[in-house]
């Protein structure tokens, strides 16, 4: 009998930290969600694009758009100064962060106004790099480009590197599969840390 009522509660617990982590998740999925579709355009110290594939200089399609909607919040006087990110692949003749700024200055922003940072592979090491940069120029805030599926993580590791940041998501809803994607990435970032899930990346 003592046996029984033991298993039992064993089993309760386990359904009970199954339905917390299901809720966690549900929460996170929203705020994933949520944070793909709001645009927090607001004057910055800085508009950092978050560094996408570029081919031999040329940027690609989802780092172009995101170059493309930092020069209009640049146009619109959101920012003097505009952050490339993005070191390069085994082979690569380019860093992501060169192929910004050449796009960037192709479009008349003139070279004052870009600071290229090339050291990063991903998110939390882009941002690491920025931050420092950024630091030691005596800038702190900054406005985010990137696809709104990554907005609320980007959000997440900017924050967690010291910077106030806000996020301007490119237009173009995200898929199902990308909000996914993110929702376990910031599920276990929060409870891990965004450094250690970076290193396993």
């Amino acid at each position: 009998m003592e046996r029984s009522r033991r298993f039992r509660l064993i089993a309760w617990g386990l359904v009970g930290l199954l339905g917390i982590g299901l809720l966690y998740v549900g929460v996170t999925f929203v705020q994933v969600w949520r944070g793909s579709t709001v645009d927090q355009q607001r004057e910055v110290d800085a508009i950092v694009v978050l560094g996408a594939a570029q081919y031999d200089g040329a940027p690609s399609p989802v780092f172009e758009r995101r170059l493309r909607h930092a020069f209009d919040l640049y146009q619109a006087d959101l920012a003097g100064v505009v952050v490339t990110t993005g070191s390069k692949l085994e082979g690569d003749r380019f860093t992501e962060g060169f192929a910004g700024y050449d796009f960037l200055r192709g479009l008349g922003v003139p070279d004052s106004d870009i600071l290229v940072v090339v050291d990063g592979k991903n998110t939390w090491e882009q941002l690491t790099a920025t931050e420092a940069v950024l630091r030691g120029r005596g800038l702190s805030s900054v406005l985010l480009v990137t696809d709104g599926y990554h907005a609320y993580r980007s959000r997440l590791v900017a924050e967690a590197v010291g910077l106030e940041a806000y996020v301007s998501p490119t237009e173009g809803e995200s898929s199902f599969s990308e909000l996914v994607r993110e929702t376990a990435a910031v599920s276990i970032g929060r409870v891990f840390g965004f450094r250690r899930l970076s290193n396993v990346s």
